[in-house]
């Protein structure tokens, strides 16, 4: 788990509010994306605000029953109607109050129209209506009325139809228009969105390549790839739906309220009883989900290292045969992962029927005292539509939000951990005043090297020699004697504690590291392939290195022997590690890998060790050719491989107790002629 956990709650939201300002600022250079994405989407939620109210508009004005009241007009005006004798026409804005009027009241199971009203004469009739059950006779007597067939019901309904169905139109363009915005801005907002990850993945793996090898001897790989593929993947929903639809949640929330304000404020009042109750469980979950997302990510994270290691480790595995102890170890780690996405749906199983609960409160409450209103005559059914359509908005930003807080969870985790690997700086860096070295001689000096891996414990005491251009110096002593960490403190991989170590006369912390790298050849004992081909293999995507290139330094190292007898030659596919090849196949790749980037210096640990004799023949006739003419370091177990060595240099617990030549060491009969003898005494 991180470093950066607090049990103090204001330290999170101040950490977070840090990781959100550090994630914004890869966003900034494509704010124009967004701002774009968020004008589009103002335009969506305005649509979507609009929709309630064409629905309103359709039960008040044409769906809901048949009392309404007209205007009685003359036959030349514009839509109205004939019903009997009378031509009737609606006065919605009431710009014919001078005019008589008409109504149609529906008693006993029948409508009649009451015409030749004053408005005096029909506000008494709606309060009669209103008041009591009148029987249509009482009525007959005070007013003019006719009865109304159904042909008359179709043609004062004939412009309620057209109404409606013009109303439908709208309302479908409406929709049709959103949807099509919603995905412009989904576009918009997904082509920023993988730029953006594009920048952050890119940014990852070129900070992992800095660090130093003693970060990667401590660190698992398979969390480092989790760093770059699954945590930049939770990044990738924060820029293209989080932002963006939490922007959108928020304008929608804001808009229904003010929204549902306007239209009825006493019913807006009502309804918003419900909120501090959502803010309540919004607040535990958000509170629940945190937890649960670090834990998630931290417990993923150790699964993808525990993979990558046991996959790679297969062979040792099966050879002891240990699986169902992996398996186990392996199912624990499962186990506990499991546990995790199960709190997390338990969360989930909790605040969603919350909100839902929630959401049918509101709506009781818009039944109940919203239908008291309009029985009252306080407000229209249209109201009542409007309002439901309006708290069924009002929850979808809601739980749009709480979705939103899951991915974000999700990335706050992630970037908590990805930052976390950015912020670790690199042990070995360049001064700013680093020289840039094209070629070196190959002179080679330690003086008075003192070098630890862990504080204390000296692998190297007191090192000194030096080494001419041309010069080939062979290193050897029991396991421990400090050998190979003599090569990894000339390329620079870890930086000494004592002393110096010069190249041509330059200290090599004042040069450049990829300068110096580039002009040291060396050869492992443990060669690695990478997947791809054999070209792609020797070249490491230096294309300077020209294919007939790559061919000759094949052919110098004597690999080319058994290239050229591939299906595909030097096209030949390479799997992971090189696992199709031989032990002494790789070997030789790796000299003309060497080779082709024409190094300097060479380092060769033990490349002769674990060969068969014929290809050792091969390979040493190989290391006679490249070594011709380069300052060459030997690394050697086998002290057969370093007979003709200039300087043989002999190592005993951090501190060189001999050095010469193989017949001057010889004898001296000091360590060098225990190991020889060791070696050679049965033969």
């Amino acid at each position: 788990m991180s470093n950066y956990k607090s049990s103090d709650e204001k330290e999170f939201s101040k950490y977070d509010a840090k990781l959100m300002k550090r994630l914004l600022k890869y966003a900034k250079p494509y704010s124009f994306y967004i701002i774009i994405t968020v004008i589009i989407l103002l335009g969506v939620i305005g649509l979507e605000l609009y929709q309630p109210i064409l629905l309103g508009s359709a039960v008040d004005d044409f769906i809901s029953s048949y009392d309404k009241t007209y205007s009685i007009v003359d036959e030349t005006v514009a839509e109205a109607v004939q019903i009997k004798d009378y031509y009737l026409i609606k006065d919605k804005n009431k710009l014919l109050d001078n005019k008589l009027k008409a109504k149609v009241v529906y008693i006993g199971d029948k409508y009649y129209l009451v015409a030749n009203l004053t408005n005096d004469e029909l506000s008494n009739l709606e309060m009669i209506l209103k008041e009591s059950q009148e029987s249509i006779d009482n009525i007959k007597s005070k007013y003019e009325v006719a009865l109304l067939n159904k042909e008359d019901l179709k043609i004062i309904r004939k412009n309620d139809i057209s109404g409606i169905t013009k109303l439908a139109l709208i309302y479908v363009a409406v929709v049709i228009v959103s949807a099509l915005l919603s995905y412009g801005a989904l576009m918009i907002l997904q082509i920023a969105g993988q730029k953006i990850i594009y920048n952050i993945r890119m940014d990852i793996f070129s900070h992992i390549q800095t660090l130093s090898i003693s970060f990667f001897n401590k660190y698992p790989i398979g969390k480092l790839v989790t760093r770059v593929t699954n945590d930049t993947e939770a990044l990738n929903e924060l820029y293209t739906s989080v932002i963006a639809n939490t922007l959108k949640s928020i304008f929608l929330l804001i808009g229904v309220i003010i929204t549902m304000i306007s239209y009825n404020l006493k019913l807006s009042l009502i309804t918003f009883i419900v909120i501090p109750f959502i803010v309540l469980f919004t607040f535990i979950f958000r509170q629940v989900s945190r937890k649960i997302y670090r834990e998630i990510r931290g417990k993923l994270a150790s699964i993808n290292a525990f993979i990558s290691e046991h996959i790679s480790g297969m062979k040792m595995v099966q050879i002891f045969a240990v699986e169902d102890k992996v398996y186990k170890e392996f199912d624990e780690a499962n186990g506990g992962l499991k546990k995790e996405f199960l709190k997390q749906l338990k969360a989930y199983s909790i605040f969603r029927p919350s909100m839902y609960l929630l959401n049918i409160v509101a709506l009781a409450l818009l039944i109940g005292f919203g239908g008291k209103m309009v029985l009252e005559g306080a407000i229209t059914i249209g109201t009542i539509v409007v309002f439901q359509r309006y708290i069924g908005k009002f929850f979808e930003p809601i739980q749009e939000l709480a979705e939103q807080l899951n991915v974000l969870q999700s990335a706050m985790a992630s970037s908590e951990r990805i930052f976390k690997l950015m912020d670790t700086e690199p042990e070995i860096k360049d001064k700013e005043s680093a020289l840039e070295l094209t070629k070196i001689k190959g002179e080679i000096e330690f003086k008075n090297v003192w070098f630890a891996y862990k504080k204390d414990e000296w692998i190297l005491k007191d090192i000194s020699f030096k080494i001419n251009p041309g010069e080939t110096v062979a290193f050897v002593g029991a396991t421990g004697a400090g050998k190979t960490t003599i090569q990894n403190l000339i390329c620079r991989y870890y930086d000494i504690q004592k002393g110096e170590i010069l190249i041509d006369g330059i200290n090599i912390n004042d040069i450049k590291i990829e300068s110096l790298r580039k002009n040291i050849g060396q050869m492992l004992q443990d060669v690695f392939l990478f997947t791809g081909n054999i070209k792609s293999n020797i070249r490491l995507r230096n294309n300077k290195i020209t294919d007939e290139e790559i061919m000759k330094a094949s052919q110098y190292v004597n690999a080319g022997h058994f290239i050229s007898k591939l299906p595909n030659t030097y096209e030949e596919e390479v799997y992971e590690r090189g696992a199709t090849f031989s032990a002494g196949q790789r070997q030789l790749l790796s000299f003309a890998r060497t080779l082709a980037f024409r190094p300097s210096v060479l380092i060769l640990d033990e490349a002769t060790a674990n060969i068969d004799t014929e290809t050792e023949e091969l390979i040493q006739d190989a290391l006679m050719k490249i070594m011709q003419g380069r300052t060459t370091l030997v690394v050697a177990h086998r002290l057969s491989t370093i007979q003709k060595a200039d300087n043989i240099i002999v190592m005993h617990k951090g501190q060189i107790r001999e050095t010469g030549t193989h017949q001057e060491l010889l004898k001296n009969k000091g360590i060098y002629y225990n190991l020889y003898k060791l070696q050679y005494e049965n033969a």
